[in-house]
């Protein structure tokens, strides 16, 4: 095994946050019953299921904002007083979990998963950060990891993305800033603009790469159910790609421009950084066969997904192919695919399937609850008609009129809201929202809709905005400040780049119910 320099303790989290994080959570404590009490008595004209629909969203929008709670746990109580409070029958409440989406998202976790048990996810970063000139530069090595975040969230999820290259991130910290040192005598501290500018490259590189497609992010995969069941449109995955990849090139751009204005790395070139990466590389082995299984497992299933969108963008009309692809939903195929998993022999003489249940019960359930949540939220906004009266309502209180105006609400509220709750919760409540006011003023609703999801995955600014933010500042090698600092000048430039994206692109492809 490699001797090189590994890190166990990561610094504690700054005081000052965690009284932040406490006030907040006490005031949703404090003032979640009396307002949803207060809503539910108040004399308002609307119809009794509406009016709980209402109480039941707004209090569930202040706890996913103050998180006295996990988010998760919120959304599950949010749910069953829907129940309690007469909104729905238990099988309209209940029904949304039993989605297609929720069933993506348990499939894409346990492939995820099987990538993490096996190494798989490891090993490909270690090979690209092992390429020849990459850790003998500052620069090269911190865009190297925004390189691999970004390609790997587009398969794994962000928040797995991150927390896999953290560790590794901190022991380049640890192990290059010791060489830093060494060449540099008057750098004093680890804690460097460099340990800086990598962490952020590993949280912004996550974020962005989740965007790509609208299967991986797990706001995107709430963003487009809710879209699907509130307007019964479904946004094709290569519709979504066509505004995604070059918002995702120009962005990662402007990004690495914010990053480096703001953490300038102490120095440029490091000598030894390479041995680092190459050492740990050759410590891994040749590829085993439960590796090889996962990665064949992932090569069907995305050829799988891709399948039907090639066949409705090459004209295929084929009525065998045609009926094979129709019955391809996302859901089911990467069900069936990482189920394979358990029956394939992970090849190490123990008689073991290439992933145990025990392995793949680990998955994040909270996120599986959160989306089954998110998608019932908006499926009884529909069925109470709050959605039309919020919509109608809004509509008359700001004039809207036109889609590309609205478009830019979406986007500017998504990215708002992400900054002070999570990006998933961004997209529950702005989605919901402005397909509503888009119908009310008699515009399609879908590129205001695409325009919020892709502004609530824009959030930069603080640890809440994202899942990777909160990982890689929990290292404490990210001062708030400089988050901040890089967040601000991300978020700014980014709505103009989104809305091109999504208003522009979307118009070109057609994009409408």
């Amino acid at each position: 095994m490699s001797t090189l320099t590994t890190v166990t303790e990561q610094p504690p989290k700054l005081a000052g946050e965690e009284r932040f994080d406490y006030i907040r959570g006490r005031f949703g404590l404090i003032a979640a019953l009396p307002l949803l009490i207060g809503i539910l008595v108040l004399p308002i004209d609307m119809p009794n299921p509406q009016q709980a629909m209402l109480a039941v969203l707004t209090v569930v929008v202040l706890l996913w904002i103050t998180e006295p709670v996990p988010i998760p746990v919120t959304a599950l109580i949010g749910i069953a007083l829907l129940v309690v409070l007469g909104v729905g029958t238990p099988q309209e409440v209940y029904g949304s979990f039993g989605s297609a989406t929720v069933f993506l998202v348990i499939g894409a976790f346990i492939l995820a998963r099987a990538m993490t048990v096996h190494g798989l996810d490891r090993r490909f970063a270690l090979k690209v950060l092992s390429f020849p000139g990459i850790g003998n530069s500052t620069y090269r090595t911190a865009a190297a990891f925004g390189v691999v975040a970004c390609i790997l969230s587009m398969f794994v999820s962000s928040s797995a993305t991150a927390a896999m290259l953290l560790p590794i991130g901190i022991g380049v910290v640890k192990t290059i800033g010791d060489l830093i040192q060494e060449q540099n005598p008057g750098i004093k501290t680890n804690r460097t603009k460099f340990s800086c500018l990598l962490m952020l490259s590993i949280a912004y590189g996550a974020s962005i790469g989740s965007v790509l497609t609208p299967i991986t992010g797990i706001a995107n995969v709430i963003g487009r159910g809710t879209i699907e069941r509130m307007t019964g449109y479904k946004v094709e995955l290569f519709d979504w790609i066509s505004m995604s990849a070059p918002y995702l090139l120009v962005m990662g751009a402007v990004m690495w421009v914010a990053l480096i204005l703001v953490n300038r790395p102490e120095v440029k070139h490091i000598r030894g950084g390479q041995d680092y990466f190459r050492a740990h590389y050759a410590d891994l082995g040749p590829m085993n066969r439960g590796e090889r299984n996962v990665l064949v497992i992932f090569l069907v299933t995305v050829v799988l997904w891709v399948l039907p969108s090639l066949v409705t963008t090459f004209g295929i009309t084929s009525p065998i192919v045609t009926a094979f692809t129709d019955h391809l939903n996302e859901g089911s195929v990467v069900v069936l695919t990482a189920g394979l998993l358990f029956f394939l022999p992970r090849g190490n003489g123990s008689g073991e399937s290439t992933l145990t249940w025990t392995e793949a019960a680990k998955i994040d359930w909270g996120t599986v609850l959160l989306v089954g949540a998110g998608l019932t939220i908006g499926t009884m906004m529909n069925a109470t008609g709050l959605a039309e009266t919020l919509g109608t309502t809004i509509a008359r209180a700001t004039g809207v009129q036109s889609s590309w105006v609205l478009a830019l609400i979406a986007i500017v509220m998504g990215l708002v809201i992400s900054e002070t709750t999570s990006n998933t919760a961004s997209v529950g409540i702005v989605v919901p929202i402005i397909i509503p006011i888009a119908l009310a003023i008699g515009v399609d609703p879908i590129i205001p809709a695409m325009a919020g999801v892709f502004g609530a995955n824009a959030g930069a600014m603080l640890p809440v905005s994202t899942p990777p933010n909160a990982i890689v500042y929990g290292s404490g090698y990210v001062p708030m400040i400089k988050m901040i600092g890089t967040g601000i000048f991300i978020d700014i430039i980014c709505i103009p780049l989104i809305f091109g994206a999504v208003v522009g692109i979307g118009s070109l492809i057609a994009l409408h119910v």
